[in-house]
């Protein structure tokens, strides 16, 4: 279908403010760009509590936690924000984090890790992972049930977020109910046809994504490690899985591919492509209303499958 008339507004916007790709840019400004998505979002809705919390010693391994109202304990949803593993932070994804909380019930822990390229791979890998043992080890203090636990990430932070879940089956602990995936980095090398139809003019420029990548990883080595190349992983028993996608976004083909992986190996899995949207636009929940079809795409995952 075509481009959704208020994603169309919101680029035609940036460009008049003289937005420029990220990678032409450099790091600083890529940050400031993305912490400027909270302009994009509706008000912030109030839950019951708030709380932080570190799980490590940077500054950047923190959580935070919020509260929906009512009784717990009640299920866990670990969210990881995206950024290109570059930018991102829990503030841009605070207003979600509520909406969230409040709609599925759910304790939301949101976290965020060393980000590249000061820490390069696999420092956010790991650090997602820690947040997820965290998680289910502290969160009955916090009225959350460590036996319903879903970990949910958007981009980069899907990517994070997936491997975590693999890591923990491997390792047999923490147990995850349940995934979500917001359109994927699945393989940071990937050749689809997104990547080539949708290279400029989107948000998230083709140039842009090969510049994130070059800022968390070192060589040839980490771009063909199963934590980072997803599909290269076992994708068997693995807990049920949304994935969803938007039609204009580079990333939208390896998403979907690896939603049809993930099912053929025997993982439950949906995989929803949101027509007429972009890449990130979960974090426009005030200027592109449609994103609520993103946002209720999960709740009703979520609500299946904890």
């Amino acid at each position: 279908m075509p481009l959704d008339p208020d994603v169309q507004a919101l680029i035609d916007g940036l460009a008049a403010q003289g937005f420029q790709s990220f990678e032409k840019v450099g790091v600083d400004a890529t940050r400031a760009a993305v912490d400027s998505f909270t302009g994009l979002q509706q008000p912030a809705r109030d839950v019951a509590a708030v709380v932080e919390a570190d799980y490590g010693p940077s500054p950047e391994q923190r959580l935070r936690i919020y509260r929906p109202f009512g009784d717990g304990p009640f299920p866990v949803l670990l969210y990881v924000h995206g950024g290109g593993f570059v930018a991102g932070g829990l503030d841009v994804v605070d207003e979600r984090a509520r909406a969230l909380a409040l709609d599925a019930g759910a304790v939301v822990v949101s976290t965020t890790y060393r980000r590249a390229p000061e820490a390069r791979f696999p420092a956010a890998h790991d650090d997602v992972f820690a947040a997820l043992q965290w998680t289910a080890k502290e969160i009955g203090a916090h009225s959350g049930d460590p036996d319903r636990i879903a970990v949910m990430g958007d981009s980069a932070g899907a990517n994070l977020a997936a491997a975590a879940v693999i890591r923990a089956r491997d390792e047999s602990a923490p147990p995850v109910r349940s995934q979500v995936l917001l359109y994927p980095l699945v393989d940071p090398v990937a050749e689809t046809a997104s990547r080539a139809e949708f290279a400029e003019g989107y948000l998230i420029h083709l140039d842009a994504l090969a510049w994130f990548g070059a800022q968390y990883v070192s060589g040839p080595d980490d771009v063909a490690d199963p934590r980072l190349a997803l599909g290269r992983n076992d994708l068997a028993s693995l807990p049920p899985t949304l994935v969803v996608t938007t039609e204009y976004d580079t990333l939208r083909d390896e998403g979907e591919s690896f939603a049809a992986a993930l099912a053929e190996a025997g993982t439950p899995t949906t995989c929803t492509r949101v027509d007429g949207l972009v890449h990130a636009l979960y974090w426009a929940s005030g200027a592109v209303p449609r994103s609520a079809e993103i946002h209720d795409a999960v709740l009703a995952h979520l609500r299946a499958s904890l």
